[in-house]
């Protein structure tokens, strides 16, 4: 593993990571491209050592933990998939990592997912709150949406930014698909000042949002008292 790491380290790709995920020691980042860890994850599961890897936990590199969620991700049997989450989620300590654990597999049972989600949403962990975020995100906002899902988001409660910049993403994302929902929420003032203005203007900037809506949003923005 350290040999395969260091064989594909590029120093370039390094600063840049470090640069986006600042919150996290630098010194962990060896700067190994994704395509080559999705590569190299997936030759770890062929070649049946994916199962020992992931025992190896909490591991030392940001490289090795993309490797951890690639696999996972990639793992298509329900409760084993809930399985691996349950363990490596709450050693997760980055949004890359985060995002990078797919939740596809979890759209095979819907119930037993939401089920799921509301229980990530009250742990508390900025990285699993934010996972359960996007479990609704992008498996629940066509026709499995519910407003209720919605009310689970808006009603988070948190300070991390991680957290809040994941709601604000969800509500964007229902602006363009659920926007009668979303909208009243917004309208509502239901979310923090911050996520609230954050939400906008990332739908603002969707172009799947109509003109006559984005010039609506423009207007439901809070200023800092």
């Amino acid at each position: 593993m350290a040999a395969f790491l260091a064989a594909n380290r590029d120093e370039g790709y390094q600063a840049f990571q470090a640069k986006l995920i600042p919150n996290i020691d630098s010194a962990s980042i060896i700067g190994v491209r994704t395509p080559v860890l999705r590569r190299f994850a997936k030759a770890l599961a062929r070649e049946g050592k994916a199962e020992v890897f992931l025992s190896l936990v909490p591991h030392g590199t940001f490289e090795e933990n993309q490797l951890h969620a690639f696999i996972v991700a990639d793992m298509r049997d329900f409760d084993e998939y809930v399985a691996e989450l349950r363990a490596f989620l709450p050693l997760v300590d980055n949004w890359a990592t985060c995002d990078q654990l797919s939740p596809r597999t979890l759209a095979e049972q819907p119930e037993r997912a939401l089920d799921l989600v509301r229980q990530w949403l009250a742990d508390g962990r900025t990285y699993v709150v934010r996972f359960a975020i996007g479990v609704p995100l992008q498996l629940f906002l066509d026709e499995r949406f519910s407003s209720e899902q919605m009310g689970w988001v808006a009603a988070v409660e948190s300070d991390e930014y991680y957290v809040n910049m994941m709601r604000a993403w969800y509500v964007a994302e229902a602006a363009a698909k659920q926007p009668e929902v979303a909208v009243a929420l917004l309208e509502a003032g239901s979310l923090d000042r911050w996520t609230h203005n954050k939400a906008i203007q990332k739908a603002r900037e969707r172009p799947r949002v109509p003109v006559e809506m984005k010039a609506h949003l423009a207007t439901l923005r809070r200023r800092e008292r």
